[in-house]
């Protein structure tokens, strides 16, 4: 990988991050210092101050020895989504649920105390905030930040709420970390969270989980109303089993995405 620029003004140094970058993949998602090493070639000390430079930039996240991407690649371009497949797998399922039920809906992934949007299917109505994929928000004030939340274990909390929000964004009305702990103990319960008019006034949504194809919760995906439209009760009664129908396809066909044989195959020189 690294070591192959031949022009007076190739950066070694860039292409040797980028190359750590691209050593994750669908079938390496994690990877140890060690393993990070081999798979670009570098020494081991260059590795190490490589991911550590990724991870105070935001780009890679470590645990337990092991070092993967975040979401924030998303910023370099759409290869984080591509990798995953979200995308092509979620577009076809949320455009089918947005022509049933009339409102916006998205997906998102967590990244440190922040959700960041990897797939949105939108109509056109008047809401207090833009959204878009790559659009950052703080997590608990938000359904599909509840939903991420309440799926890690409470050291990955505690470590994920003392991070700082980069969205530079606070919510309307952010729960403090009882009222937190309480509403993320009722989203384990149901398997669905609430957000009303807690990031943005006017902004009212309803979110469920995603799951891969080991049941790990990926991803949340919501609804979007408008609360002076959409009642909570029509919110929750009427679209929320639509929104459980779809977000379980997603995962099904996550699933079976990620069972897929895939092998490349150089083509044959010409004769």
């Amino acid at each position: 990988m690294a070591g192959r620029g031949e022009g007076p003004d190739f950066v070694e140094a860039l292409a040797r991050g980028l190359d750590v970058i691209a050593c994750f993949d669908r079938e390496h998602p994690e990877r140890s210092l060690s393993e990070v090493a081999q798979a670009t070639g570098l020494a081991r000390p260059t590795a190490r101050r490589l991911l550590l430079t990724l991870e105070e930039l935001g780009f890679v996240r470590s645990r337990d020895g092991a070092y993967a991407l975040t979401p924030r690649v998303l910023s370099l371009g759409t290869a984080y989504v591509a990798s995953l497949g979200l995308w092509d797998i979620a577009r076809p399922r949320l455009e089918a649920l947005v022509a049933r039920t009339g409102e916006s809906s998205s997906m998102a992934q967590l990244d440190g105390s922040d959700i960041v949007y990897v797939a949105r299917v939108s109509v056109p109505k008047i809401i207090a905030l833009r959204v878009e994929v790559g659009t950052r928000f703080p997590a608990p004030p938000t359904s599909q930040g509840k939903v991420l939340l309440a799926a890690l274990t409470p050291d990955e909390l505690d470590a994920v709420l003392a991070q700082p929000s980069r969205s530079g964004l606070r919510g309307h009305r952010e729960p403090v970390r009882d009222e937190l702990d309480d509403e993320l103990a009722r989203v384990r319960a149901r398997g669905w969270a609430l957000a009303d008019e807690e990031l943005a006034p006017g902004v009212r949504s309803v979110a469920v989980p995603v799951r891969d194809g080991t049941g790990t919760v990926r991803a949340a995906m919501n609804v979007t109303v408008h609360a002076a439209e959409t009642s909570t009760e029509r919110l929750v009664d009427d679209l929320l089993p639509m929104l459980q129908r779809t977000a379980a396809e997603v995962s099904d066909d996550w699933a079976q995405w990620q069972r897929r044989p895939h092998v490349e195959v150089d083509p044959a020189p010409p004769a």
